[in-house]
């Protein structure tokens, strides 16, 4: 996995299908941040690598509840449409 327009490749991780990277977002909690992506064996940068890829990827129905620190919430597929027009806070 490697993010969009990123200038290095430092923070690449490489998971052996796709399938992995799903399993890690199902066992995640409905809010979750970096810190909680640690605790499966990501450290450093990549552990936030993975949270924005969650949030990029279309196969992922979550948002962007905080930036700092970098907070994500699991949509339901009633709540999601609804949720498309909220503003992004600043903060948690």
């Amino acid at each position: 996995m490697a993010r969009r327009h990123a200038d290095s490749a430092g923070h690449e991780k490489v998971f052996d299908e796709f399938a992995a990277v799903e399993r890690l977002y199902a066992r995640l909690p409905s809010r979750f941040g970096a810190d909680e992506i640690e605790r499966t064996g990501l450290t450093g940068g990549r552990r936030h690598l993975v949270v924005r890829h969650f949030l990029e990827h279309p196969a992922f129905d979550c948002r962007l509840v905080g930036r700092q620190p970098l907070r994500v919430e699991k949509c339901s597929a009633e709540s999601a449409s609804e949720r498309a027009g909220e503003e992004v806070p600043t903060a948690d």
